[in-house]
């Protein structure tokens, strides 16, 4: 009987052990998924600025009123549980756009809500859909390396099964990997950005130098030099029958004479904003290894005046456009001073008068300051003189009198001299 009981105590506190332990499972588990409690949204003030160097940051600028903000906002309690139960080394914060204005307009917020990964001196904006999966991908494939290592050939394949569009650098340390690391950290937003070497890469797959950025896309693949890249610009928010004859024609070019023009061009379209539109709405062809562009000398409106265009461009009697000279630097430099003072002015008016008002006036009263010293020390050796009861007539009248008096003795000397001394001759004769 005791053994029964002592048998019955063991399994009763073996079983509510199992239980303990399942509830604080259970507790701990609601504790971690739990933004609430853990704070994982972080509300950003003006401190944030002098803090946010140390992480990588993404933060959602919001403003209380708008409706678009409120409808992200348990989206973002979901990025911000789901990046921190991954682990990620991205921290994830919102901040009151209209609360801390001026800090806002420095990140370039002109609109809310806006998203940025914040990285170093970098800041990311983020265009993709507001869904939770697409913006976590997006943290996740910033907040890395700009360019990530393929070790393998196994890793290569999965990586290529993956993306549509893989942008691969092949070989060693030169300045080719450098300025591909360059511009990597700029379009990682777009797309990832791999190297390797050669080893890895299949047999099919045969590159003439090295070092080389490669592309691949579309089961096939191509050698980055710096192609000329064909757009379409065309209005996002108004599909027309324009915009859409535009995308057709720059496809056709692409696929219906590829063997023509694959080698030279890269072929694409975007959506303009009210600003783009507003220059252009049409063809542009840009040259990426001078930062030259052409444009059509008329509306293209059929396949065949696009492939004249595109031929004319090809063989150089097209216009060319920009260029990277020190007159286009110093245009393009005097432009984006230009549309920084005009959007500080646009998101802070105060701000703006104090950023370059208070140096002007410093300017200007310096100026003055050193155009009135002259006339000041004019004045006051005038007022010097009077003083000591002199004037500019009194010292010419004494300058005459001086000459007058100095005049007659130099005219007695002249005589004397003439008078009391003989030439050499006469004083022979004597």
């Amino acid at each position: 009987m005791r053994l029964r009981r002592r048998r019955c105590s063991h399994f009763l506190l073996m079983l509510f052990s199992f239980g303990a332990m399942a509830l604080l499972r259970a507790v701990f588990s609601c504790l971690l998924l739990s933004p609430a409690v853990f704070a994982l949204v972080q509300e950003l003030d003006d401190t944030f600025k002098d803090s946010r160097m140390d992480d990588v940051w993404l933060v959602d600028f919001y403003a209380p009123w708008c409706g678009y903000c409120k409808k992200l906002e348990p989206i973002w309690q979901d990025v911000g549980a789901e990046l921190t139960r991954s682990g990620s080394p991205v921290r994830v914060g919102k901040m009151d756009a209209t609360a801390y204005s001026g800090m806002a307009s420095e990140f370039g917020v002109r609109g809310y809500p806006t998203i940025k990964l914040l990285k170093g001196e970098m800041a990311y904006n983020y265009k993709g859909p507001r869904t939770k999966d697409d913006i976590i991908e997006f943290a996740n494939r910033v907040a890395g390396p700009a360019v990530r290592s393929l070790p393998s050939r196994q890793m290569f394949e999965h990586v290529l099964k993956r993306h549509n569009v893989l942008f691969l650098y092949v070989g060693g340390e030169s300045p080719l990997k450098e300025k591909y690391i360059e511009v990597a950290s700029e379009l990682i937003v777009y797309t990832y950005f791999f190297f390797a070497s050669e080893d890895v890469l299949p047999e099919s797959v045969t590159l003439h130098e090295l070092p080389s950025v490669v592309v691949f896309k579309d089961g096939s693949y191509f050698t980055y030099d710096g192609k000329l890249v064909a757009i379409a610009v065309t209005d996002g928010k108004d599909s027309t029958e324009h915009s859409s004859r535009l995308k057709g024609l720059i496809q056709r070019v692409a696929t219906e004479h590829r063997d023509l023009f694959s080698r030279d061009f890269q072929f694409g379209h975007m959506d303009g904003n009210d600003y783009i539109n507003s220059l252009i709405m049409g063809i542009i062809i840009l040259n990426t290894s001078n930062e030259q562009y052409f444009l059509p000398a008329e509306p293209v409106e059929d396949l065949q005046q696009l492939l004249l265009f595109f031929s004319s461009v090809l063989d150089g009697s097209a216009p060319a456009y920009g260029g990277d000279g020190i007159f286009q630097r110093i245009k393009r430099v005097a432009y984006d001073a230009r549309s920084t003072i005009m959007s500080v002015f646009r998101s802070s008016p105060v701000l703006g008068c104090f950023l370059f008002g208070l140096p002007l006036g410093v300017i200007s009263l310096m100026c003055y300051g050193i155009c009135t010293a002259e006339s000041d020390d004019a004045a006051d050796d005038a007022e010097l003189m009077k003083r000591d009861g002199f004037t500019d007539e009194e010292e010419e009248e004494g300058e005459e009198e001086e000459q007058r008096r100095l005049t007659p003795r130099i005219e007695d000397t002249g005589e004397e001299d003439e008078d009391g001394e003989k030439s050499p001759s006469d004083k022979k004769v004597d």
